[in-house]
């Protein structure tokens, strides 16, 4: 049997075992990869909106409303509505978020840095550059036009 050549099947099977590997490093933290992930976004942000977490996590607005729920009940983050539009909810973290994510700092950056002997410092920096474009609005337009043309 041969390997499939879809980089759409690579990509997903190549996410989920990075995922495995950095859930196995920060397991002890009580979190999972894309949790912190989460959390380290809303830190970056500071309060946001929830569609604009989800434009900034490339992830499904009702996947990310599912993937808030556990956090919002550890109390790792806080939901309010948005006084600016009122349609609109914010997402921000906790004092208890703000300890988690400090907790996880260092599990993540040992977890990275394995990643990155394994791999390779340059690979591992032109994979970051691919995936910074695979992700990017600009290829998005690009597919679409080559589904088109």
């Amino acid at each position: 049997m041969t390997e499939s050549r879809c980089p759409c099947t690579a990509l997903r099977k190549a996410s989920r075992r990075i995922s495995r590997l950095y859930d196995m490093a920060i397991a002890e933290s009580g979190l999972k990869g894309t949790q912190q992930a989460i959390v380290a976004e809303i830190a970056r942000s500071g309060s946001i909106k929830v569609g604009t977490l989800a434009e900034k996590l490339v992830l499904d607005a009702g996947a990310l409303a599912h993937a808030l729920k556990p956090l919002e009940r550890e109390g790792l983050i806080m939901q309010a509505v948005d006084k600016t539009d009122r349609r609109s909810r914010l997402v921000s973290l906790t004092p208890a978020g703000e300890a988690k994510l400090a907790e996880t700092a260092d599990l993540w950056k040992k977890a990275h840095d394995s990643f990155e002997r394994a791999f390779g410092k340059e690979q591992t920096e032109a994979l970051r550059k691919t995936l910074t474009l695979l992700v990017s609005d600009e290829f998005a337009i690009l597919f679409e036009k080559a589904q088109a043309g």
